[in-house]
C-alpha cells in the first residue's frame, strides 16, 4: 500500500499555476494553497520547478556579468555539477522514493495519533519538523565519516552558483529518510510530502554569490550569505550553518557562523576531478582503504562512525589545526583544453539531457531492458564527458566507442529524442 501511494504521487497531482510554482521555490505557499488530504493529490513541485531552475540560472549569469563582468562559473564545473545531478536522480527511474515509502509505512502501521491535515498548525509544525530533521541529518553528514562519503559530493565544486545546488549524491537519500520517521507517528504523509519538497526547493536559490545579505531575514532564514559559509573551506567555515530553510537551529546549537573573510569554496582536500563516477565512489574507496590500514577493532569502527578528520589519538572530529590554511591564492582545478572540445562536450551533454528527460517522460511505457540500456548509456556518457574535460589521454578512445554505441542504439530504436526533427542532426 505504501508503494502504491508513492507511485501514485504526481499521477493525479493537482495542477499548480506558474505563480504558485514560483512561490513554492521560496517556501511562500501558505497552508490554504498547499494542504492536501492524500499523498496522491500533492503536486510534484520539484519537477514543475525545472523551468524556474533554468530561468534563474540564466538570470544569475546575467546579473553576475553586470556586477562583476564575469560569469558565475565554468563550463567544465557546470557540466560536472549537472552530471552529478542527473546521476543522483537515476535511482528514481528504477525505484520509488524511499523517503516517502518508509514514511507511509510507519504512518500506516505505527502512528500514535493523527493531526488534522487541513490545520494551519499542522502545516507550520511540519515545516519546523522537516527542517529540524534536515538540520540533524545534515550535521551528522559532516560529523560521521560514512555519511560524509556521500554528502561530500555536494561540496566538491570549487565554484559556487546555482549549478552547485544540483550537484547531489546518489547515496545520500538512502540514509536521510530515517531522520524523518519520528514525524510519521503523528503527521499525515500528505503534509510531510509537501514540506519535503519545499525544504529541498528553498535550498536551490541560496547557492549564489550575486545576492548579498538580506537584512533582518538573516536572523531567521538560511540565506545565500549563510550558505556560502557552509560551502567554504576556510577554517572559520568548517562544520557551520547546517540549516535548510531556517538558520535558527544553528544559532540554538552553536553551529552558526556569519560570513566574514572571502570564502574559498570546495573541500579542504580538493578531489581535482570532473568525473561524476569517481566523485561519487572515491570517498568510499578511501574509507575502505583506511579501515583495513587502521589497527584495532575499535579504531576500525571509528574510521566509519567518527568524523572525516579523525585518526588514532585524535578527537572525534579531528584537529582544527590540521585544516589547511587559506592563503587567498588558491587556484581551482581547471585543466586547459581547446575551446572546440569544451563546445563539443557541451553539445553532447545537451543531447544526453534530452535523452534523460525523454526517458523520464516515457519510462512507464518502456521494457525494463530498454530502461537499463538507456541508463547504462547515460552513465557511460557522463563518465566520458568528465574524462574529456580533464584532458585524460584515453578520453578520446572512450568517446569514439561511446559515439559508435550511440549510433548503433539510435538506429535500432533504443533511443528517441523529444524533438523528432533533431533525429538526423543527432546521427551527424
Amino acid at each position: 500500500g505504501a508503494e502504491r501511494s508513492a507511485r501514485a504521487m504526481g499521477a493525479e497531482a493537482a495542477d499548480t499555476a506558474p505563480g504558485q510554482q514560483l512561490r513554492a521555490l521560496f517556501y511562500a505557499l501558505p497552508p490554504g494553497e498547499s494542504s492536501f488530504r492524500t499523498v496522491e493529490e500533492v503536486p510534484d513541485y520539484v519537477e514543475k520547478s525545472i523551468p524556474f531552475f533554468i530561468t534563474f540560472i540564466g538570470l544569475e549569469f546575467a546579473v553576475s556579468w553586470i556586477q562583476k563582468h564575469k560569469l558565475p562559473g565554468r563550463i567544465n564545473d557546470g557540466i560536472s555539477s549537472l552530471s552529478l545531478g542527473i546521476l543522483s536522480r537515476i535511482p528514481d527511474v528504477l525505484f520509488r522514493s524511499i523517503e516517502l515509502i518508509s514514511y507511509i509505512y510507519v504512518w500506516n502501521n505505527y502512528r500514535l495519533f493523527e493531526l488534522p491535515w487541513d490545520s494551519p498548525w499542522t502545516w507550520y509544525l511540519t515545516l519546523l519538523g522537516v527542517d529540524f530533521a534536515y538540520y540533524c541529518f545534515h550535521r551528522m553528514s559532516h560529523e560521521v565519516n560514512i555519511l560524509w562519503a556521500a554528502h561530500q559530493v555536494h561540496h566538491s565544486s570549487e565554484d559556487y552558483n546555482l549549478f552547485t545546488a544540483l550537484r547531489q549524491s546518489v547515496l545520500q537519500k538512502y540514509t536521510s529518510w530515517m531522520f524523518n520517521l519520528p514525524m510519521a507517528l503523528f503527521i499525515p504523509p500528505s503534509v510531510f510530502a509537501v514540506h519535503l519538497q519545499f525544504n529541498l526547493l528553498y535550498q536551490f536559490w541560496i547557492h549564489t554569490e550575486v545576492i548579498n545579505k538580506l537584512g533582518p531575514l538573516e536572523w531567521i532564514l538560511n540565506t545565500p550569505s549563510h550558505h556560502r559559509v557552509h560551502h567554504g573551506r576556510n577554517p572559520y567555515c568548517i562544520d557551520k550553518n547546517y540549516g535548510g530553510t531556517l538558520i535558527i537551529w544553528d544559532r540554538i546549537f552553536g553551529t552558526f557562523e556569519a560570513e566574514d573573510a572571502k570564502v574559498v569554496y570546495g573541500l579542504t582536500h580538493p578531489v581535482n576531478s570532473f568525473d561524476p563516477i569517481m566523485l561519487q565512489l572515491r570517498p568510499l574507496a578511501h574509507i575502505w582503504n583506511m579501515f583495513w590500514a587502521t589497527p584495532g577493532f575499535c579504531n576500525k569502527l571509528s574510521v566509519i562512525f567518527k568524523g572525516p578528520g579523525w585518526g588514532p589519538g585524535k578527537p572525534r572530529l579531528g584537529l582544527p589545526e590540521e585544516i589547511p590554511v587559506i592563503t587567498g591564492k588558491e587556484v581551482p582545478f581547471d585543466p586547459h583544453i581547446p575551446a572546440y572540445l569544451s563546445c563539443y562536450a557541451l553539445v553532447h551533454f545537451a543531447i544526453i539531457v534530452d535523452l534523460y528527460t525523454e526517458l523520464l517522460a516515457s519510462v512507464t511505457m518502456l521494457s525494463q531492458g530498454t530502461v537499463l540500456l538507456r541508463i547504462g548509456f547515460i552513465i557511460l556518457s557522463l563518465a566520458s564527458f568528465g574524462l574529456l574535460l580533464e584532458n585524460k589521454s584515453k578520453a578520446g578512445i572512450l568517446e569514439i566507442i561511446r559515439c559508435l554505441v550511440f549510433i548503433g542504439l539510435y538506429k535500432l530504436g533504443y533511443f528517441r529524442s523529444q524533438f523528432s526533427f533533431l533525429g538526423y542532426a543527432y546521427e551527424v
